[in-house]
């Protein structure tokens, strides 16, 4: 009986990167920011750990903090090395990194491995130099805009949406003149509250979101972080 595995060509082939689920989400307040994320580490159907945080603050006395969500390897060793870089600058310039010059810094360090690049969806968020709220997004090879809002990870198609509608005000009129609503600040009460329900509602969808919600608050009084219970199942 002739081996049917011999008859034709066979593919060898390697896939470096794996997709550890998890979601993160950001939102830029009128002189806050917020980063949040939960810490669900998976493979495949499989929970690996249910604490991996996944925002981290930047060692800047600029508060700035930082998510890169995916491929939980390259998350981590991105955020490793743009935290020797940050403390480099302050070294060698004698003041602190603005949140502008930092999403310039993530885009060179990601276009730089633009060939073997790092499988995370990458934001930041902190205060600008006129103490305004922002938030930078990044895809893996280093394209990057300020925006409100941005959501990125598992259940990004899920939240998104619901950030566009909530903090964007797209599709929302006034019910008088029928104009659109011009998007603004929400306060940050609102914007906790508002983190919540999305993280919530992500949960009762999306088995690679889950168990903890960790939320960074970046003000001009620094960063301050809180955990909140997910559903766990």
């Amino acid at each position: 009986m002739e081996n049917s595995a011999g008859n034709g060509p066979v593919a060898h082939q390697f896939n470096p990167y794996t997709d550890n689920g998890g979601t993160i989400l950001a939102i830029a307040g009128e002189d806050f920011a917020v980063l949040a994320g939960d810490t669900r580490h998976t493979s495949g159907y499989s929970i690996n750990s249910r604490f991996q945080p996944k925002v981290h603050e930047l060692p800047t006395s600029n508060p700035i903090v930082v998510s890169a969500n995916g491929f939980s390897a390259d998350g981590e060793n991105l955020v490793d090395r743009l935290g020797q870089r940050v403390k480099w600058y302050e070294y060698n310039h004698h003041k602190p990194l603005s949140i502008k010059a930092c999403a310039r810094l993530i885009q060179s360090m990601l276009y730089g491995k633009r060939f073997f690049p790092y499988y995370v969806h990458t934001i930041i968020a902190g205060l600008d130099e006129q103490g305004k709220g922002a938030v930078y997004s990044f895809d893996p090879v280093g394209s990057y805009e300020r925006e409100q809002c941005r959501a990125g990870g598992a259940a990004a198609s899920l939240i998104m949406p619901f950030l566009d509608n909530q903090v964007n005000l797209k599709n929302q009129h006034d019910p008088v003149s029928g104009q659109s609503l011009p998007a603004q600040f929400l306060s940050l009460d609102d914007t906790l509250k508002l983190v919540k329900d999305a993280f919530s509602s992500a949960t009762e969808r999306h088995i690679h979101v889950g168990d903890y919600l960790q939320i960074m608050v970046a003000t001009k009084d620094g960063v301050k972080t809180e955990f909140y219970p997910l559903k766990r199942d």
